[in-house]
């Protein structure tokens, strides 16, 4: 040592905390580096070393008290930080939890055990593979030997090293035996092809490792991942090679079906095929469990999807052996998590082939095929594949399947949210076992997936009237009412929409509803009420009654203050007015009690929202529609001027009730309909217009030849007059004759004509097409 040196330096320095893999111990990972200080306390020598320290808790038992047990694990472990209490409490819940399985308990890391709800079983030893001979821990260079003899001496060898690395207590000792790691990894590497069983038996040597997260940097350190991968691309190979040889011989047979000596070929190599099958079937199901494994990183689960992962997975979708799906779709669910993968999947016959696999025997199979096919449905396209394919009857089959119904709902609840889906589930017996359910549970116990199902497929005609059958509404109604469940009235309210004898049923609960309305409830189930009663557009309806008995009238205009509630509120009362306006009396009342400057300052409130606005302006349609309310409107009121500011809204929608809504004013007061055609004709004609108006300032061009045409641009008898208004007499032959309009053009798009009712904007809310206004 140097004369200068003064001190030793020691650091410890915490690395990582672990369980052990097979008694109930905690493992501290750390490192140790001592240096030697010099005379100016600068490092002469140093060193590091890493090191664990195993912390038995023998007295751990299912009524330990875990929080306590933490904390004095950490106050007596020097090599614990204080901030990783937390962690060693958790990882205490589990050994408190982990099951006592030699396999379960061993072959998987607390962070597997956590990610797979459902997950395949451990590897068991293959046929064929099993020794008579006992491997010893101490003989593995005597193993190692036999890895440089034959085939069959390469076997003998690599199973018996197999043996001792299924023990996890041996898998430390085998890590650091290189030797023996690199010529199994070499032997991999040059003879995979020559024999099946010696690459099984390899991969399932290196899979031992995989199946712990700290041994992965050996396992891609060998390669052996990419390994596999070439493994499973050759296998799939070689078996379209076996399956074309033995389509041939099939065929041959069917030829010539008298031939004993093709029926002889045809049966050996039937029986050749199938001994190659399981032998094959054992090496893809351990190197697709190491890949798994390897995929729990996210770079090498990348490396994987760029060597085509899915479709290879994809492609073993075809085989029958139940062990090797439970292990496939296990892969493809986890990859299915990754936007990239999930396209991969659309791109190939994913859907399809796992269409084939619903429903299975298999209970794992069959949970884990349905979880897939969830994370699959968020995709349009492959949710369309679903049906197509006709996995809509069989999912509904499988309602019934008390361990698979939650995934089912779910899967069929993404399938209801497409609108050119829901009619198919009227052919289905899935709505009837909906309902079924529906009444079986209390307000408490009800299932959101299962309400919120149900109410998009009340948005389809065919399904509300399901559900209304028997005494289906009545129930619905009494319960909603009964528990006050904003759900549930939200379903009531889309079957509500439907015109036909649906919409005729709830004359029975308008007195219901409207009380609802008034009462002091939540707003959210007062807009869920209101929103029903609006839809309710029934001839026999005598809404002025509604109004008057339930004291309505007060309570719209003062919930149309901007401000008074919230927005979606707000809209639905606009939309009721719009509703009970049909209605010719009701019309007049609302007009009395000053609706309509509220609706004009909510317009002004809300004129950036298209559908507020698109409900207020046909709210003033109804209001000229009737000869009772159209002086109020005309005459007493700026909604005219409204309407022509938006008569040329950008909203297709907005733009066509403003002008019928014009077209009736025009046609019933001069003085408006002069200044709506100066509109239209300024709007029509606006780029001849500024030329005009821009020449005024101007002197005569060249071109204007004569006095005439000067007079045509700027007498008061011509088009323009010298102020530039429009001169009246230009629309002496735009006039309107008899009922026609010709400025509008064909509003046969807008207006059916043979209609007695006015219709809702389609922007709107509940907007019922087949009810479209009598155009006047």
């Amino acid at each position: 040592m140097q004369e200068d040196a003064r001190c030793l330096k020691r650091k410890v320095t915490f690395g990582s905390l672990d369980v052990h893999p097979t008694e109930k111990a905690l493992v501290v990972h750390y490192e140790v580096e001592a240096a030697v200080l010099g005379g100016g306390g600068g490092p002469v020598l140093g060193e590091r070393k890493e090191g664990q320290k195993i912390i038995r808790l023998k007295s751990l038992s299912p009524t330990t008290d875990v929080a306590a047990l933490a904390k004095k694990v950490v106050e007596e472990c020097k090599f614990l930080p204080t901030s990783h209490l937390p962690q060693v409490e958790q990882l205490l819940y589990y050994l408190q939890n982990r099951k006592s399985s030699p396999v379960e308990g061993k072959a998987q890391t607390l962070e597997r055990k956590e990610k797979r709800l459902v997950k395949p079983k451990d590897l068991t030893p293959f046929e064929g593979l099993e020794l008579n001979e006992q491997a010893i821990i101490t003989k593995v260079d005597e193993y190692v030997e036999l890895l440089y003899e034959g085939i069959p001496e390469k076997i003998r060898g690599s199973a018996l090293i197999l043996q001792l690395a299924r023990n996890p207590d041996n898998l430390e000792e085998l890590l650091h035996d290189e030797a023996a790691l690199g010529a199994l990894a070499r032997i991999l590497r040059e003879d995979w092809k020559q024999s099946v069983e010696l690459a099984t038996i390899i991969i399932y040597i290196f899979f031992c490792f995989s199946s712990f997260s700290q041994f992965h940097a050996v396992v891609s350190h060998y390669k052996i991942g990419a390994l596999c991968m070439s493994v499973v691309e050759h296998e799939l190979k070689r078996h379209d090679v076996w399956c074309e040889e033995l389509r041939k011989k099939n065929k041959a047979c069917e030829s010539a079906p008298e031939n004993g000596s093709l029926r002889r070929d045809q049966d050996k190599v039937l029986r050749k095929y199938q001994g190659l099958l399981a032998k094959q079937e054992q090496l893809l199901r351990v190197s697709l469990y190491l890949l798994l494994n390897l995929a729990e990183d996210t770079r090498t689960e990348l490396k994987m999807r760029n060597k085509n992962i899915v479709g290879l997975l994809v492609k073993l979708l075809d085989r029958n052996d139940e062990e090797l799906l439970v292990l496939v779709v296990s892969f493809l669910k986890k990859l299915s998590i990754f936007l990239e993968n999930k396209n991969d999947m659309a791109e190939v016959d994913t859907v399809e082939k796992l269409g084939r696999l619903v429903p299975c025997e298999h209970e794992d199979l069959m949970n884990l095929t349905l979880r897939l096919l969830f994370n699959l449905s968020f995709d349009s396209g492959l949710k369309a594949k679903m049906v197509e394919v006709g996995l809509l009857p069989k999912l509904t089959a499988l309602l019934g399947d008390e361990n698979n119904r939650q995934v089912v709902i779910r899967i069929l609840y993404h399938l209801s949210m497409e609108d050119r889906f829901r009619g198919m589930f009227a052919y289905t017996d899935c709505v009837p076992q909906l309902m079924q359910r529906l009444y079986e549970h209390g307000k408490e116990d009800m299932e959101p997936d299962l309400i919120s199902i149900l109410i998009n497929l009340a948005a389809n005609k065919k399904n509300a009237q399901v559900m209304c059958e028997g005494n289906g509404l009545k129930m619905l109604m009494k319960r909603a009412l009964k528990t006050k469940t904003c759900l549930l009235m939200k379903m009531i309210r889309n079957i509500s929409q439907h015109d036909g004898p649906t919409k005729a049923l709830f004359i029975d609960y308008v007195g219901d509803l409207a009380s609802e309305i008034r009462a002091e409830e939540e707003e959210e189930w007062v807009l869920e009420c209101l929103g029903t009663l609006a839809n309710l557009t029934i001839p026999d309806l005598d809404w002025e009654l509604v109004l008057k008995e339930y004291n309505l009238v007060p309570y719209l205009k003062n919930r149309l203050k901007p401000g008074s509630a919230d927005d979606d509120l707000i809209l639905e009362v606009v939309i009721m007015i719009g509703t009970v306006s049909i209605d010719d009396a009701c019309a007049v009342m609302l007009a009395k009690s000053g609706i309509i400057p509220a609706l004009i300052e909510l317009l002004n409130a809300q004129q950036e929202d298209d559908e507020f606005v698109c409900q207020i302006v046909y709210v003033f349609y109804q209001m000229v529609f009737h000869q009772a309310t159209r002086d109020v409107i005309i005459k007493e009121t700026q909604a005219p001027a409204y309407l022509i500011d938006l008569m040329h809204d950008k909203n297709a929608e907005i733009k066509k009730v403003c002008d019928n809504t014009l077209d009736i004013i025009a046609e019933y007061d001069e003085e408006w309909g002069k200044k709506i055609q100066s509109e239209k004709f300024r709007f029509h004609n606006n780029q001849w217009l500024e030329m005009v108006e821009s020449r005024q300032a101007d002197e005569p061009e060249p071109y204007l030849y004569d006095n005439e045409r000067t007079n045509l641009f700027y007498s008061a008898d011509g088009i323009i007059s010298a102020d530039g208004s429009v001169s009246p007499d230009l629309f002496s032959h735009f006039q309107p004759q008899n009922g026609d309009s010709h400025l509008t053009g064909d509003m046969s798009d807008v207006f059916d004509q043979t209609s007695s009712s006015p219709g809702r904007p389609a922007t709107a809310y509940g907007f019922r097409p087949d009810e479209q206004p009598h155009y006047l």
